[in-house]
């Protein structure tokens, strides 16, 4: 259930430095390798250079791909034959876990802050020969939208315009790396717009970051971020290695799922090496992929169903948590029909007295005749015998002899 959105005046100044702002830092990564990685970003200021090629390759499996079961899920699914569209910064061309399955729209082959190329590998990457990393959903395609300018910044239009061609190219899940305090009316109407089309939405609950307000002044906070506070968006959050989430993570209501966000490992925007990142954005990006896994694995579920199906065979916890081999194989009950009624006694009239009263006359007059004729059947011999005289009485009374 989505709350209603509190409704106050946009700071713009207040969007931009969160546009601009950096990734939030990431503890060290659990079970991986000792060497350090680079933490993928999601927007760059402006005359910092582009997202390089990462020089380190994590060769550890990265806790997510237990936590989530992967290897599981993907003898049921890897999510062949469905589109995800990811909406952010672009996917690079030249990631070897993403090689041949990623169709570009206009300038999103490119991508110079490196986020997109990252979530794109959460979703879709697949295994490499040395390589721990592996994406959800390892066979689904890719479709790569721009939702942000070069740098990383989104603005509502730019993503309800990403969105809408996301859902035109027939995209079957659309991933939306991007939570803005403002736009609820422009990516309300985008995101249904793909519902219509039969796509589901996912969506961080809350952004990476949050802008530095500087000094002593508490960071600002809102309860809603769009486009995931829109109608049937599956709005996500994030938690690491320990189940929590980092100090100071910025926070939202309303989230519909949870799943590994924070210390997790992605590919950078060209080469094999990797990159560490944290934030719900990349939360959602495993959402996304599981999405993929449900939506090659039951092609006859609505986008509709495949939300209600994600968050009800989640793990049950505040919010559910993602369960990707439950999505696929749990036989969940639809919702209660109506109870059967049953129906009402019926009494049968009582019968009419008229037939009843000649019912009786008949069997009286019937049981009269037969005494009669039992009677008849006595008496009429015996009179006969006597010729019909009555016997004949002396003085005493007595019977007198009978005459010859």
């Amino acid at each position: 259930m989505r709350h209603a959105p509190f409704r106050g005046p946009a700071s713009a100044a207040a969007l931009a430095a969160l546009l601009l702002s950096a990734a939030w830092p990431v503890p060290a990564l659990a079970d991986s390798d000792p060497v350090a990685l680079p933490v993928v970003r999601t927007v760059l200021e402006p005359g910092e250079p582009c997202a390089a090629a990462s020089g380190q390759v994590a060769e550890v499996e990265p806790w997510p791909v237990r936590a989530l079961g992967l290897a599981r899920a993907r003898r049921v699914s890897e999510g062949a034959g469905v589109t995800v569209a990811v909406v952010g910064t672009g996917v690079g061309a030249g990631v070897p876990a993403l090689a041949g399955r990623v169709r570009h729209i206009g300038p999103a082959g490119a991508d110079c802050v490196g986020h997109g190329s990252f979530a794109a590998g959460l979703i879709a990457g697949a295994p490499l020969p040395g390589v721990g990393a592996v994406g959800v959903a390892p066979a689904a395609s890719l479709l790569a939208v721009r939702g942000t300018d070069e740098r990383g910044a989104a603005t509502p239009e730019s993503l309800a315009a990403a969105i809408r061609a996301a859902a035109d190219e027939g995209a079957g899940v659309v991933y939306v790396a991007s939570a803005l305090p403002a736009g609820d009316t422009v990516l309300t109407e985008a995101v249904a717009y793909a519902a219509g089309r039969d796509a589901l939405v996912v969506a961080p609950f809350a952004p990476d970051a949050l802008p530095d307000p500087g000094g002593a002044a508490p960071a600002p906070v809102q309860p809603w971020y769009w486009p995931a506070a829109a109608p049937a968006v599956l709005s996500v959050m994030d938690y690491g290695p320990g189940g929590g989430r980092p100090d100071r993570a910025p926070t939202a209501v309303g989230a519909d799922l949870a799943a590994p966000g924070d210390s997790v490992v992605g590919p950078g925007p060209q080469g094999a090496g990797h990159y560490l990142g944290s934030g719900s954005s990349l939360a959602a990006a495993h959402v996304a992929g599981a999405a993929a896994l449900v939506r090659s694995r039951h092609p006859e579920l609505t986008a509709a169903e495949v939300h209600d199906r994600l968050i009800a065979s989640g793990y049950p916890e505040t919010p559910p948590r993602l369960d990707p081999y439950a999505a696929l194989t749990a036989v969940l009950t639809g919702p209660a029909g109506p109870v059967p009624r049953p129906e009402p006694a019926r009494v049968p009239d009582p019968a009419p007295a008229a037939p009843r009263e000649r019912a009786l006359v008949i069997a009286a007059a019937g049981g009269g005749l037969v005494l009669l004729v039992a009677a008849a059947a006595v008496v009429v011999p015996r009179g006969r015998a006597r010729r019909w005289r009555p016997p004949s009485r002396d003085p005493g009374g007595a019977p007198g002899p009978a005459a010859h």
